[in-house]
């Protein structure tokens, strides 16, 4: 078994579910472990109903399904150590923080997931979910191990996180693992490989997100984009029951939903997805392409550049950051070209100019935005701008001085962002893009993103884990 941890043995009663063109089945386990359960030294407390005096409530990538990435509950102007996790966590960290209740949940490429006490860093609980995938077993990539990539979600009603480790073996695979939010007990798993993927070329980086019943879970390829991947999105009922519903890019190769925030998930439970770049130079074949998705995962309406054969070509993904779901329903993207567009929720209007759309950055935008209204936070490698839109088109109000930037959120008056070349916390004033904060930190992973709970900020540098309070 190539030194990995054999999976708990459980006690199940296993519903089995083929889907179509699967070489074999997939097995969701609802139930309690027998076997080697987490290293615990308390419960994490995540409450149904949290208070903003005592509890956070950062449960999914940037803290809403709209991906808004605001902690509305604070008015502050700085921030000041509180902790570091005492003992380096045991692998890279690529995920964003989640933040439930008095506790903060990571995830790491080591295939392992902590519960973390908020107020004194003390570890709660360490799950290890199995062995990652090396880089040796890979036709490409620039992470290594392989484990827990894509930023998980909870499920505060039912007290669950859940999160997509890759496992090693002799046919590695994502497996999408149900942990308890107080004990990190392992109360359900279940294979997510859409049928007919080769999982050693696809990459789970995106965010989960939990709507209509379902587990979203998007998917692209490997730094490289090597071996015969797809974008994908997979849906996993919640309740345990029926097959995996699943969208495949319909390109002949890549097509990749790669951005940090997976996607975009409207009030009505649409969901806006982002692709890089797609095979085709003649045809298209919606690469560099933003995509409508129903609920069950049929396309409604998309949109594409009209230079998107050129984009294809130069490898210049549209997907490089998710699409922005703006409070009046309409969408923002932008990509490694820099330029932002503005399009109809509505119908995102197929090849064309979009609404509006203008050049933002000269360096190319990566990760995810935040936006506090219609004011749009865009991380690029020359630093942070911040839009103003409107319901015909955007402009600039301000932007910092160069640097590499992760992707940033906000709490009252500030925006946190990660300089990544620099491994540095930065807080900018929101209204002048003044800046008023700086922190060290170890080192910082591409595209990493702070997390907020009322009065708290917490961060991962690397291995690390790292709290303030907000002042």
């Amino acid at each position: 078994m190539n030194g990995r941890r054999a999976l708990p043995i459980v006690v199940v009663t296993a519903l089995l579910v083929v889907v179509a063109g699967a070489a074999s089945y997939l097995v969701y386990i609802s139930s309690r472990s027998n076997g080697p359960g987490p290293v615990s030294s308390g419960m994490a407390v995540c409450p149904a109903s949290p208070t903003n005096q005592t509890s956070g409530n950062w449960t999914t990538y940037h803290q809403d399904n709209s991906r808004a990435g605001v902690e509305a509950a604070n008015s502050n102007v700085g921030a000041q150590p509180r902790w570091s996790v005492p003992t380096a966590l045991d692998g890279q960290v690529y995920a964003e923080p989640l933040v439930c209740g008095n506790s903060v949940y990571v995830a790491t490429e080591n295939d392992s997931v902590y519960a973390i006490n908020a107020t004194s860093g003390t570890v709660l609980w360490h799950t290890s979910l199995g062995t990652p995938v090396p880089a040796s077993a890979l036709p490409c990539g620039d992470i290594d191990p392989t484990g827990i990539t894509g930023t998980p979600v909870i499920d505060v009603a039912a007290g669950t996180l859940y999160a997509v480790a890759f496992l090693d073996s002799a046919h590695p695979q994502h497996v999408l693992f149900g942990l308890n939010v107080a004990s990190g007990s392992v109360e359900s798993q279940l294979v997510v490989d859409p049928a007919g993927s080769i999982p050693t070329a696809q990459q789970q980086r995106g965010a989960l997100a939990l709507a209509n019943g379902h587990l979203y879970i998007p998917y692209g390829g490997l730094y490289g984009d090597c071996g015969q991947y797809h974008g994908w999105i997979v849906g996993a009922p919640l309740d345990g029951t029926g097959a995996l519903i699943s969208y495949q890019v319909p390109t002949q190769r890549e097509g990749a939903i790669w951005g940090t925030a997976g996607m975009a998930v409207a009030t009505n439970g649409t969901l806006y997805v982002a692709t890089g770049n797609g095979a085709s130079r003649t045809t298209f074949d919606y690469g560099d392409s933003v995509i409508e998705l129903s609920p069950n995962l049929s396309e409604v309406s998309y949109f594409a550049p009209t230079n998107w054969a050129q984009l294809n070509a130069d490898d210049t993904d549209l997907g490089s950051v998710a699409p922005t779901l703006l409070p009046n329903g309409e969408i923002f993207q932008i990509g490694k070209a820099g330029v932002g567009y503005l399009l109809s929720g509505s119908d995102l209007g197929g090849i064309g100019p979009g609404i509006y759309s203008a050049s933002v950055c000269g360096g190319g935008a990566y990760g995810a935005t935040a936006h506090v209204a219609f004011s749009i936070l865009v991380p690029c490698t020359d630093g942070l701008y911040d839009l103003a839109a409107t319901a015909s088109n955007f402009s600039l109000t301000w932007h910092t001085s160069s640097f590499d930037a992760g992707s940033p959120i906000v709490t009252g008056d500030i925006v946190w962002v990660v300089d990544i070349s620099n491994a540095h916390l930065l807080g900018f004033n929101l209204s002048t893009g003044q800046q008023v904060h700086s922190s060290a930190l170890g080192s910082a992973d591409h595209f990493i993103s702070p997390a907020a709970a009322p009065g708290s900020l917490y961060v991962a540098g690397g291995s690390e884990l790292y709290a303030f309070s907000l002042t």
